[in-house]
């Protein structure tokens, strides 16, 4: 039971945060049966286990370990998602859409539509890319890195994720920062002409015009945000191999 349980508990735990493969569409027994038919693949090349029964309290510790490990390595690479995210809803409160809101299923929350065009993108690239490929590859080498021990989980690891949670703002106000200095471009020069023509209805004329600016940088700097998003994805893979690594998650 143990040469299953251990490496399942893993694999489910990045499953569940992992961008794709966590979302909230897919269903729980797809989920399930992919996390299973993982293990049954890795557990062969798994060297050696810990003796200990998986019902007794040493048992239990190492279940919990796995579990924090996975967490831990789908949710650097989640991070990547919510900097784009993020950068959508910068870029969505600039133009205007604050109010064109859509329920995401992923984090059970509201978010703009720019936001979820972005989403959307990004998935597609995460796709087109194989980088899902590559982080599962990262988990079945996460095995041989860093071994199903007893040994303590230190907090080196959990601190590299929090500062990994940097990236949102960042990274998420540099991809959004071209329409947002369009943007304010634009709504200085049509406070010039308000100021210049008093007549003028601001509020008519305003937001036809900040929506239509904000469509046109998003059309012309789609083409070159695949560079970033790929060094993104890269950032995202190597600390999800950080994380399993006995010097990020050894004792200090």
């Amino acid at each position: 039971m143990a040469t299953i349980l251990w490496p399942l508990t893993r694999i489910l735990g990045l499953i569940a945060t992992a961008p794709l493969f966590g979302n909230m569409s897919v269903p729980v027994r797809i989920k399930i049966g992919l996390g299973i038919l993982l293990s049954l693949i890795i557990t062969p090349t798994i060297s050696s286990l810990p003796d200990a029964d998986p019902i007794s309290l040493a048992g239990l510790l190492i279940l919990t370990q796995q579990l924090i490990i996975g967490l831990a390595m789908g949710f650097a690479m989640r991070v990547v998602f919510a900097t784009v995210e993020m950068a959508g809803e910068v870029a969505g409160l600039t133009m205007g859409f604050g109010f064109a809101t859509f329920f995401d299923p992923q984090t059970r929350g509201r978010s703009s539509a720019i936001s979820q065009f972005l989403a959307l993108l990004m998935l597609m690239l995460f796709l087109a890319t194989n980088t899902h490929l590559m982080l599962l590859s990262a988990l079945a080498e996460s095995f041989v890195t860093l071994p199903i021990s007893t040994a303590p989980i230190g907090v080196r690891g959990m601190k590299q994720i929090a500062d990994w949670g940097q990236l949102i703002f960042s990274a998420g106000l540099q991809l959004s920062l071209p329409i947002v200095a369009a943007l304010l471009v634009t709504n200085i020069a049509l406070g010039i002409l308000t100021r210049a023509a008093p007549q003028l209805n601001l509020f008519g004329i305003g937001f036809p015009i900040t929506l239509g600016v904000g469509f046109i940088i998003i059309a012309l700097a789609l083409p070159y945000l695949a560079t970033p998003l790929e060094r993104l994805f890269g950032e995202g893979l190597e600390i999800t191999r950080q994380i399993a690594t006995p010097a990020m998650t050894g004792p200090r």
